[in-house]
């Protein structure tokens, strides 16, 4: 599968939960995708608010040709640090999470344990506030394989479901 042709299907496929960015994403990403959740929860009637969280969650897409263990790091770096950005840890935060999903053509072979290892975490005033976690999933098109980081090990599936 060619790696443009991916993208849209992965694209296709996150718009139903998803508000997508093709035209203005970051550079040097393809395309973003964001999603934002307010959850209360009441106790018989509307004025009794038990508890308030909000969620949130950042995917990057990059389309490489080839992507060396530099670039992974690049994306990573550049993923993460937009991620924390945008995280507003106010009174109701539950959590704002990001997530680098790397299209390539093909991948170098050093890279790969790299990918396994890579791990962000941040926890706000000691979790009373939220926290932020990072996963990574990255697809060689040409050969279909798929390698993930240790917390995106859950997603692997829904991926693999979407590209094949």
């Amino acid at each position: 599968m060619e790696k443009h042709e991916a993208l849209e299907r992965l694209l296709k496929a996150y718009s139903g939960y998803y508000n997508i960015n093709r035209e203005t994403p970051m550079k040097p990403f393809a395309a973003e995708a964001s999603f934002e959740k307010h959850d209360e929860q009441y106790f018989l009637m509307k004025s009794a608010k038990l508890s308030e969280a909000d969620s949130r969650e950042y995917l990057f897409f990059a389309l490489e040709e080839v992507l060396t263990c530099d670039r992974l790091l690049e994306l990573d770096r550049l993923a993460w640090e937009e991620c924390l950005r945008r995280t507003v840890p106010e009174e109701n935060h539950k959590n704002t999470d990001a997530a680098l999903l790397i299209l390539a053509d093909r991948v170098e072979e050093e890279a790969l344990p790299l990918i396994r290892r890579m791990r962000h975490y941040k926890s706000y005033r000691f979790g009373l506030r939220g926290f932020s976690s990072y996963r990574l999933l990255v697809c060689e098109t040409t050969t279909e394989k798929m390698t993930t980081n240790r917390t995106a090990d859950a997603h692997l599936r829904a991926f693999r479901n979407v590209l094949l």
